[in-house]
């Protein structure tokens, strides 16, 4: 066995399963992390309630450009239901399930006691955390590798495992550093975006409707093939917000920076479709159109539709005209959203992108390029929906890539 440590750079979600995971084989294990704490990002994910994993794992849902078989082979790896039990039964965090959304969350709803206890796990485990350390570099020495620190002295390590994260939500301490490395070592990056991130419209053409929420079904092309979001939406003083718009809002982000048209979402308000309207508008012919939309979406959004599509709002369904009607039906059902832009990296959920999964042994998630070098989390070029997704994504390939850096620890070397 090895004298030298297995480190592991970043200390968010993945960089603390990875640390969990390769302590538990009894190597030395250092994890080394900018800030003062780590793992940032479970603090503020949920409002403060960390939701960590989803009842239901659909792999389709995830955004790749890489291969989505070698992502599904990714997933497998650690099954959801292995990962509800590890944080049930071997972290001691009973989850419960919030119906309405399908998400499972702490029992105690506090996303500090998940990260304090991923903390305590790690170290129960043997491994040492080591907080402010800046991470410049690495460099491959004599069968084993050599970490540069900003004000200290190297690190020597048996193997690597980079869990930097991306670049979402600077301040938790994403800034890019594993990705830049990846790239120094050759790694094939794909193009990096904002994912999961409000959309802004310039003028703010529905600022006055800032406040309200409601469910939606937004539609639009990902790559040419049409795909859609449903979920909530919210209305906000710079724009739009809201589970469906994150889900989908990686469409509006690489339109833009494709440097092409901008990319058309469509947005069905509330739950029917555009039969349904139709149906009930013609049944309700004595009755004001403003009366008939506000009975199924809030009254300033109805007012604002009315206006838009030229009816005043005392008018009777009676009284609408056919070509009235087909237009009052395109924006209940199919309103084109006004964003401009986006609220970027600051406000993003994940990054999209990242290293290409081709990159990586599937089963261990070592580098094709440079045996001992293991790479996870939103390093990887892969995000899913809001909704525990990408919680389930940084356990199930931080682990992968702590296991997969113990055995090369101890000279097992590394399944393809």
């Amino acid at each position: 066995m090895t004298a030298l440590p297995v480190v592991i750079v970043g200390g968010g979600a993945a960089g603390c399963l990875a640390a969990i995971a390769a302590a538990s084989t009894g190597i030395p294990v250092l994890l080394l992390e900018r800030t003062p704490d780590g793992g940032r990002k479970i603090l503020i994910s949920g409002g403060g309630r960390c939701n960590i994993l989803p009842s239901v794992l659909e792999h389709g849902r995830f955004v790749t450009d890489s291969s989505p078989h070698q992502l599904r082979k990714i997933l497998a790896g650690w099954p959801l239901e292995q990962q509800r039990h590890f944080f049930e039964h071997e972290l001691d965090l009973p989850l419960q399930l919030e119906t309405d959304s399908g998400k499972l969350f702490p029992r105690s709803n506090r996303a500090r006691d998940v990260r304090d206890r991923l903390m305590s796990a790690a170290r129960e485990r043997g491994a040492v955390l080591r907080f402010g350390a800046l991470v410049r570099d690495i460099e491959s020495v004599g069968g084993g590798w050599r970490v540069q620190l900003e004000g200290a002295e190297p690190v020597g390590a048996s193997a690597v495992v980079l869990a930097t994260g991306g670049l979402s939500v600077p301040t938790t301490g994403s800034d890019g550093t594993g990705l830049a490395i990846a790239r120094r070592l050759q790694h094939v990056v794909h193009p990096l975006y904002a994912a999961l991130t409000p959309l802004t419209a310039e003028p703010a053409l529905h600022a006055g409707l800032a406040g309200i929420s409601l469910t939606v079904s937004i539609e639009g092309k990902r790559r040419g093939r049409q795909v859609a979001a449903t979920g909530g939406f919210l209305f906000t003083h710079r724009g739009y917000s809201g589970p469906a718009v994150l889900d989908i809002s990686d469409i509006a982000v690489r339109s833009r920076q494709d440097g092409g048209a901008r990319e058309e979402l469509r947005v069905r308000w509330g739950a029917m479709d555009r039969a349904g309207w139709d149906t009930r508008l013609q049944a309700r012919g004595a009755q004001a159109v403003l009366t008939v939309v506000r009975e199924q979406l809030p009254a300033r959004l109805a007012e604002v539709l009315l206006a838009e599509a030229g009816i005043e709002s005392a008018l009777q369904v009676s009284q609408l005209s056919r070509e009235r009607r087909l237009v009052l039906l395109d924006l209940l059902t199919r309103y084109v959203l006004p964003w401009t832009g986006d609220e970027g990296y600051r406000k993003a959920e994940v990054t999209g992108g990242g290293v290409a999964l081709s990159e990586v042994h599937t089963a261990t998630l070592e580098s094709r390029r440079h045996p001992g070098l293991f790479l996870c989390g939103e390093m990887l070029d892969a995000f899913g929906p809001i909704g525990g997704y990408n919680f389930a994504w940084a356990w199930a390939t931080g682990r992968a890539a702590g296991l997969g850096a113990a055995r090369y620890a101890v000279g097992a070397g590394s399944p393809g």
